[in-house]
């Protein structure tokens, strides 16, 4: 994982604009249980649902738009359960750490994406993604994890995996807003193209 993810970035196509609007609708608060950190992340989206879910499943490709992530494949499938082996690093300033892990993903479709670490080089990480629409046609997509470090200072420790479980949730969202807009452009074409005589 490039810094740590759960399902969990570069701006495609989109620049500036599409980045800004992402970075302006996420908020995320931490706190302290203990040892570990939780996180919670949250975007408003303008993505339909399957998309949101289609981008939040996309285990092998994971690795293409999450920060920090090396490599993210799929080992088994059981159910409702999915086993992703994921690994990369987390960062912040000069300091690096590898992470490598086997999670567990139970999909309960289309709003709700439970995920537990089965073994790794984290003490602890277990969280879930939550998809809920809104009135106005928008989706409310949050992340709630908690997460603990085997070998790192508490408060470096704290930081580090706050930083990281924001960027990966950020690169989380451009990817979706990144696959809307291209719906929404094939959308537009195919309409065009009805149109001509």
């Amino acid at each position: 994982m490039r810094r740590l993810t759960a399902a969990c970035c570069c701006v495609l196509l989109f620049g500036c604009a599409s980045d800004a609007r992402a970075v302006d609708d996420v908020s995320v608060d931490a706190t302290r249980r203990d040892e570990a950190l939780e996180v919670v992340c949250r975007a408003l989206l303008d993505a339909p649902l399957d998309l949101v879910w289609q981008t939040l499943t996309d285990y092998s490709r994971l690795a293409e738009f999450i920060p920090g992530m090396r490599r993210s494949r799929v080992i088994e499938r059981r159910g409702a359960v999915t086993v992703v082996e994921q690994s990369g690093e987390v960062g912040f300033l000069f300091f690096t750490f590898p992470i490598d892990v086997t999670l567990a993903s139970t999909e309960r479709p289309p709003h709700a994406l439970e995920v537990s670490m089965l073994k790794g080089n984290l003490k602890r990480l277990e969280g879930a993604y939550r998809i809920e629409p809104q009135g106005d046609g928008r989706i409310l997509l949050t992340w709630d994890g908690i997460v603990e470090a085997l070998s790192m200072p508490p408060l470096l420790g704290e930081l580090v995996m706050r930083s990281n479980i924001e960027d990966q949730f950020r690169g989380m969202v451009r990817e979706i807003e990144r696959r809307a807009a291209l719906r929404r452009e094939a959308l537009r074409r195919a309409q065009e193209g009805t149109k001509k005589p």
